[in-house]
């Protein structure tokens, strides 16, 4: 048996729109606890999700199978080329960049 266990993740770019004090908040987390804001957010989110009851029933449902994508979401090739998102939209030619916080007013 290996002494090692190596967990390979996937990860992914995403765009999401955040409330300024939020967006705000989680920079100041991110400073509290020597973390990427990106960390700060898989977490959190991560942490929710599983401490929600009604949401893991929801999660054993047929209907949660056949949810329709709504994230824009950019998955990384091995080369680094983003391929095809979750939500359809063609493939870019270039590799994904990192999304940033653009804090504007609607």
């Amino acid at each position: 048996m290996p002494l090692l266990e190596i967990v390979q993740t996937t990860h992914v770019n995403a765009t999401i729109r955040l409330e300024e004090s939020t967006a705000i908040q989680v920079d100041q987390y991110a400073a509290f606890l020597h973390a990427p804001a990106d960390d700060v957010v898989n977490k959190a989110l991560a942490y929710v999700f599983s401490k929600d009851r009604e949401f893991q029933d929801f999660l054993r449902t047929p209907e949660a199978a056949h949810v329709q994508p709504t994230l824009r979401v950019r998955r990384l090739g091995q080369n680094g080329s983003a391929s095809e998102s979750a939500n359809g939209a063609p493939k870019s030619a270039k590799p994904a960049e990192v999304a940033h916080v653009s804090r504007h007013h609607n």
